[in-house]
């Protein structure tokens, strides 16, 4: 929040994107300012080296309480309640006015339809003129570029529920950021299905997912953290609690939880370190999240923003883990085999890869082999499990060396093996293979 007087002084939520551009992260929110009357949202600019520490550039971009000195984007110079903010950079579009691209929702278009809008400095936008976008009707939270498409999810789309309509992730695609998908792909619900007991009694009820999720594309596999909603048979919202889960995909459409109903950022908030005693509603009372759009690995660290569930007041906040150590694959050990895995191909194009292991656990009773197959899962000479010489410890990027080959030449796709060897092979964490050209 901003001091008194300002565009956000009076609460912020973020219905809103993170991005790195130019050696920055760069955020996009929503603020609510004393010129407001109501809850009326305008989206607000900051940016940060650190992901921790942020700063509210004087912009000049519009018009607010008689003055431009402030941090608020021009989209239609803040007139409409702004919603929610998607924001893709392309940096390589050959088009410089739309090398920013926003998805966003507002009053200037009931019903939840969304519009589009162009930028070149992430600042100052201009709308599609074919706004809105048909009848398409959803609340977005995640969006991501992917194999040449945008996709972009949230909750909506009309799919089958117990009680005609239920909170769950749906995506629309386009190739041209204009033209979208009416229809909507089911990407991933919560809610119990047939033949397990539905029992629901309104559109509250349930488990179900909260505006879908925010996305990080980390080469092979999407990863998204999305809203855990946990609706009481009341269907009273007022004491509703909103924890925020874990999903995995591999083509931006269909997703799946690891782990089934596990809390990566669990709802501890409560009101009371930030309202006076007594002034919370019942629903400001409710450790509820809100998940963006937005991760960032800086330095050791992983990041991902959050904010409190409609308490503007409770400002935006962060989560963080070691650097890609969102999870980890430990090896299930059986008598008189070596427990392993085999990745998907990797495509190196010809290239000198470097491949690294981002690994837990490496010590006098437990270590790992690396070997280097080819699509068909075919040895590579030199790049076995016995020509193998590290990694030798634990670390966040450890290097495979085979001998004294340190870099992987292949005329097509490879896939890398991974042997979990020693006693205690089982006190072994993989969090991440890295596979980079050199």
């Amino acid at each position: 929040m901003g001091p008194p007087g300002s565009a956000d002084g009076r609460g912020v939520i973020y219905y809103g994107t993170v991005l790195e551009v130019n050696g920055e992260l760069w955020m996009w929110y929503l603020g609510m300012g004393d010129q407001d009357e109501g809850r009326h949202y305008r989206i607000c600019f900051a940016k940060s080296k650190d992901g921790k520490t942020w700063e509210k550039p004087d912009l000049g971009a519009v018009d607010y309480g008689g003055n431009r000195h402030n941090n608020l984007v021009d989209l239609d110079q803040g007139k409409f309640i702004a919603q929610g903010c998607v924001v893709y950079y392309e940096p390589e579009d050959p088009d410089a006015a739309r090398r920013f691209k926003m998805l966003f929702t507002s009053t200037k278009y009931p019903g939840l339809l969304f519009g589009v809008a162009y930028s070149p400095d992430g600042v100052h936008w201009t709308e599609s003129p074919n706004n809105p976008r048909g009848a398409i009707k959803l609340e977005p939270q995640g969006g991501i570029k992917w194999h040449g498409a945008y996709y972009v999810n949230g909750q909506g789309g009309l799919h089958w529920a117990p009680d005609g309509w239920v909170r769950a992730l749906v995506t629309h695609v386009s190739y041209d950021f204009e033209n979208w998908t009416q229809a909507t792909v089911m990407g991933f619900r919560r809610d119990p299905l047939p033949p397990r007991p539905v029992g629901h009694t309104g559109g509250a009820d349930g488990e179900a997912v909260h505006l879908g999720a925010g996305l990080w594309n980390r080469g092979n596999v999407i990863v998204g953290i999305y809203g855990q909603w946990h609706g009481t048979p009341t269907n009273d919202r007022r004491w509703l609690p909103i924890d925020l889960g874990l999903v995995v995909s591999h083509d931006a459409l269909h997703f799946s939880e690891p782990i089934p109903d596990f809390r990566i950022v669990q709802a501890a908030e409560t009101t009371s370190s930030w309202l006076p005693s007594g002034q919370a509603t019942p629903l400001e009372r409710s450790p509820a999240l809100m998940q963006g759009q937005g991760f960032a690995n800086i330095g050791k660290e992983t990041l991902f923003w959050y904010s409190v569930w409609v308490v503007p007041t409770a400002g935006i906040r962060v989560a963080h883990w070691d650097r890609d150590r969102l999870g980890y694959l430990s090896p299930f050990v059986t008598e008189k085999k070596t427990p392993h895995l085999i990745s998907a191909p990797i495509a190196t194009n010809g290239q000198p890869v470097a491949v690294k292991l981002n690994i837990g656990g490496i010590n006098q009773w437990s270590s790992v082999k690396v070997t280097v197959l080819d699509e068909q899962m075919r040895e590579l000479p030199g790049y076995t499990a016995k020509d193998c010489t590290g990694p030798e410890q634990s670390g966040l990027s450890q290097r495979v060396v085979w001998g004294h080959q340190r870099q992987v030449i292949a005329p097509g796709p490879i896939r890398i093996r991974v042997d979990f060897t020693g006693v205690r092979p089982e006190d072994l964490q993989l969090y991440a293979i890295y596979v980079q050209p050199e």
